[in-house]
Formats: structure tokens, sequence, C-alpha cells
């Protein structure tokens, strides 16, 4: 079962589109990182998932097949916003209560336990709380309505490291005692690679790259050697993306598919000089985003298992 679904998926503000084209399919039990620029398209994208906004062209759907924003959708979709939005004037139990009686699925248990074991009392309001107690709040609020699928929306950017660590602890521990999927935007992509199996990169609002991590990771090299002999590297190779530092120069380059290629088999022999390197995520994703043109897709850009 895919837990997203989108063909063709597009929204315009105006005469701008901010995603065009855009066709995934996410299998269930999947933790998706979602990258890209400012502008991207990103919070569109995941705000056509959650059902904030209704696209203008094509289709999008989750939970294998429910439209997003249907009521079968709210009841099983947390989404945690930017910034953490919670009334600064209320207590934490008073948030807990507001949240409780606009929702038909809620597990005060699971609230109350996971508000104990961070420390953060009932008692305290909002605006006393760092930005990491807040953070952790309201994603107590969106695991106590027992989700299907977690939405995140650059949840990590007001964090220091430690609460960035823990907040990404939470998510993967519920994925992997609930069974549920998890779709997080943000620009830190070490948490990223420490967290994601899949990978979905937006830019100029459309699919850049998509697929399985481990999967896109052995479809890349990292080439290294003199920058003055780059034009001696074999004419076939799919280049992402070139750069030099001093007289050494790195190419990343694609074998042009999905598939886990084992290293040196499609690389082929490099001249005198020069060697091939795996690459990291970190990598792999400023390449792309350095050459938003030089795109390399899955066949529809799909998200696969």
């Amino acid at each position: 079962m895919n837990i997203i679904e989108t063909q063709g998926l597009g929204k315009r503000y105006r005469r701008t589109w901010a995603l065009r084209d855009c066709t995934l399919a996410v299998p269930a039990g999947s933790v998706v990182a979602l990258v890209g620029h400012n502008g991207a398209g990103k919070s569109t994208l995941l705000n056509l998932l959650v059902g904030l906004i209704e696209p203008t062209e094509g289709s999008v759907s989750v939970l294998g097949g429910e439209p997003a924003g249907s009521l079968a959708a709210l009841d099983a979709v947390g989404y945690v916003a930017q910034e953490s939005p919670l009334y600064q004037n209320l207590t934490v139990g008073e948030t807990l209560r507001v949240v409780a009686s606009l929702n038909r699925r809620w597990d005060q248990r699971r609230a109350e336990t996971r508000l104990a074991e961070l420390g953060i009392p009932r008692s305290r309001r909002v605006r006393r709380m760092s930005g990491g107690q807040q953070a952790q709040v309201a994603l107590t609020l969106a695991l106590a309505r027992r989700p299907r699928l977690l939405v995140l929306d650059e949840p990590l950017a007001m964090l220091d490291p430690l609460a960035r660590f823990d907040f990404m602890d939470t998510v993967m521990t519920a994925a992997y005692q609930d069974g549920l999927s998890a779709i997080l935007s943000s620009h830190v992509l070490a948490e990223l690679e420490r967290v994601a199996d899949h990978l979905i990169l937006l830019s100029q609002g459309r699919v850049q790259v998509a697929g399985n991590v481990k999967s896109l990771l052995a479809g890349h090299r990292l080439l290294t050697g003199p920058a003055a002999e780059t034009g001696k590297l074999p004419e076939n190779l799919p280049v992402i993306h070139a750069s030099a530092v001093g007289d050494r120069a790195g190419v990343l380059v694609s074998s042009g598919d999905q598939n886990a290629v084992p290293l040196g088999d499609w690389v082929g022999d490099l001249p005198e000089g020069w060697r091939q390197e795996p690459v990291s995520l970190e990598e792999m994703v400023i390449g792309y985003l350095r050459e938003p043109d030089a795109s390399v897709r899955s066949e529809t850009a799909e998200v696969m298992a």
C-alpha cells in the first residue's frame, strides 16, 4: 500500500506555479526526507497532502487512496507546522484539553505519558517553554491522535542540536513502535540522513530526484582527480555537478537509474590520478541543488521500497 500518491500534482498562486507535474508513490512505513531550496515547493506539497489547500491540477491521495483532506484522511494524518504553532497563553494541560475536544481520535494517556517522560509539567504556560519544549508538545499533540501518517514541516529549524536529536528519536520510535509513516521537510541534512530511508528532492517547484535512499546513493559516485584533467573522464558519464578547489576537482555522477549497482560496474575505467568514492546523502543533495536542471529521476519519480 502507498501511504502517499500524487499524479501530475500542481499548485498555482495567481500566475506563479509553486508546484508542478509532481508524481510520487510513497510506500507505507517510509520515513521520507523532503528537501530543497527555500521556495522549492516543499510546504506547498505538505499542505496539499494534509488538505489545507486544494490542487490546481492533478490528484493527491493518502493512506492507500483516501483523498487528501477528506474526513477519513484527517482522522489519520498528524501534522506539525513550521514553528510549532501553539496557543501561547494556555498552559500545556489546557492545550491538551482544547486539542482533545477538536479530534475524534485522541489518546490522553499517551499524551500525558510523553509529557511526563519529557519533564514538561501540564501547569506550565506555553510562552514560558523553550523552542525545543514547544516542538515536543506540538509533536505530542500530533502523536496523541494515533496517526498513520505524520507530516512535519521544518520542525527542527529553531531547535538546538540536542533538541533536534531528541525530536527525531521520538519520530523514529513512533515509526517503529506504531508502524506509522512520516514525511519530514528540513534543511538539516545530517539529521535526515540519520533517520530517512526515502528522499524527495524538489527544485523550482518540480521533483528533481526521488527514491529509496540506499538505492539512490548506490547509483551515484563522487569522482575526484586533477582539475586540469577533467576532460579525460569518460564522455558518457551523466554528470550532475562538477566543482574544483585549487587543483583538485570533484565530479558527482549518476548511473541514471535507481538500482543498487555495485561499485565500479557503471563508472568504468578512470584516467590515472582519478578515483571514485561513495557519496553521502548530503553530498548528493547539494550536487542536485547546485545544478537544478540536471535532474535524474526514477520512472515517474516514484519513491519505491
